[in-house]
């Protein structure tokens, strides 16, 4: 760690040049003698990639950024502040810390922070960037945070992992490959904690971790802006009961939420298909992730298009629906709206269709934008149909 990068001429010169080609300034010669071209274009390239997703770094003056590498790897401020909500207690161990963004949330809930972090640069990077945003009851430890919990008799009301899910460079598919094993681990852990959470890639199969893990009570399935971003693994030590799967869709302040267990979902009765009613309802990818497909239409009382168009009818609206709505103006077949479509302005979409939303632009000649919403997909009985529509502000 640098520490020139923190003097004011240095600092002024990375706000200077947030836009600069990062390739060309690694090409230039560095204005500074004590900070190489490559340092300078770190900050840059890391402070800009803080912009949306980290605003409260991007915004204070005097932090210190990582390799690429780390800031991706990071949590963004809306995950990490939705799972500060899961912890219990008074004290946390978060035995991956990383570039602590999650640590910094947790500081806000807990009287005390335990950061593990077995890289010392990155350890020494995150204990002056929490100091600069206040975040003063974190303590950095540098070391395996495995070997340091077997060789002591540390207690924490919660426990906090995002396992590494590349090991040697290739990626894993089991919880029991990753690093660290919290599947090996997993009895310390909750000899140390009332509570584990576990911070899984949202390409893991919920299945697969529910074979691998117990004492599981909650999963968390979070989306931010309709992109699936975390699988939130929640372990109680005292828990034995089947576990509730929230799905949380995150967008600009808002916050939607549905709940079920896969239980009730498989035992639900197939739904009802109809054609498009008076309103469209197209569910979040996260209640898409968790699978609830009946439980929504059951709570909702909606039809559904096609057994596998993921895509909700009513004749009423549906405030709160997690996901977005759409107000239906017309329907017709894809046939006769091919013969027939005046629409040169709208945003496509295609579900269960056999042509992608740029094939369909092109063929019928459609700008992308404005208000009006395509729907192309597969109806009751897989005819294909093209649904236009309005969408509804929530």
């Amino acid at each position: 760690m640098n520490k020139e990068i923190l003097n004011s001429e240095a600092q002024r010169f990375i706000n200077d040049h947030l836009n600069t080609d990062i390739n060309k300034l690694l090409l230039s010669k560095s204005p500074f003698k004590a900070l190489s071209s490559a340092e300078l274009a770190q900050q840059i390239d890391g402070k800009k990639r803080s912009e949306k997703k980290l605003p409260t770094w991007f915004n204070t003056p005097g932090i210190y950024y990582p390799p690429k590498l780390n800031i991706e790897q990071a949590s963004s401020e809306q995950t990490a502040a939705y799972k500060s909500r899961l912890v219990l207690g008074k004290t946390l161990a978060d035995l991956t810390g990383g570039f602590g963004v999650d640590d910094y949330f947790f500081s806000q809930k807990v009287e005390k922070v335990s950061y593990f972090e077995r890289d010392e640069e990155l350890s020494a990077i995150t204990k002056h960037n929490s100091g600069i945003l206040g975040a003063r009851n974190i303590e950095f430890i540098v070391g395996n945070s495995i070997e340091c919990l077997k060789s002591s008799n540390s207690q924490f009301d919660t426990i906090y992992v995002d396992p590494a899910r590349r090991v040697q460079s290739k990626k894993v598919f089991l919880l029991k490959d990753t690093e660290p094993d919290v599947v090996e681990n997993l009895p310390m852990f909750l000899e140390r904690a009332a509570r584990t959470i576990i911070k899984t890639s949202p390409l893991f199969d919920i299945q697969s971790g529910l074979n691998e893990l117990y004492n599981v009570s909650e999963i968390h399935v979070i989306s931010v802006k309709n992109d699936c971003k975390e699988l939130i693994w929640v372990i109680d030590a005292a828990f034995e009961a089947e576990p509730v799967v929230h799905c949380a869709a995150l967008s600009s302040g808002v916050e939607q939420n549905f709940s079920f267990t896969l239980s009730a979902e498989k035992e639900l009765k197939q739904v009802d298909f109809s054609m498009p009613s008076n309103y469209l309802f197209e569910p979040d990818v996260a209640l898409l992730k968790a699978g609830g497909f009946k439980s929504i239409s059951n709570q909702y009382k909606l039809s559904k298009l096609n057994v596998n168009t993921h895509l909700y009818t009513s004749k009423d609206p549906m405030p709160g629906f997690i996901g977005r709505s759409f107000e239906v103006k017309d329907v017709k077949t894809y046939s006769q709206f091919s013969k027939d479509n005046k629409i040169k302005k709208a945003n496509i979409i295609s579900r269960n269709f056999p042509m992608s939303p740029e094939e369909l632009k092109k063929k019928h000649k459609v700008q992308d934008g404005g208000e009006d919403f395509l729907i192309f997909c597969k109806g009751p009985s897989d005819n294909l149909l093209t649904i236009h529509t309005i969408k509804v502000q929530q």
